[in-house]
């Protein structure tokens, strides 16, 4: 039952990583946007931010260090 309990670990972190794709793509359309560093809250935005740490978990699965690829 660990591998499950794994794989659930794995799926959380790709579906928030999946929302928080919506919601930045969702604010680049709104500021008709193509990418985030047009816009000029590019380094101190809040949600680019969280969208960042969110590949980082996805990447790691929250772990410290490696990522798995």
């Amino acid at each position: 039952m660990p591998n499950e309990e794994h794989h659930k670990e794995k799926d959380k972190f790709e579906l928030h990583l999946d929302e928080m794709i919506l919601k930045v793509q969702s604010c680049q359309n709104d500021k008709n946007f193509a990418s985030c560093s047009a816009c000029d809250q590019f380094l101190s935005c809040t949600l680019r931010a969280e969208y960042i740490q969110a590949v980082y978990n996805s990447m790691s699965k929250g772990d410290t260090g490696g990522f798995e690829f």
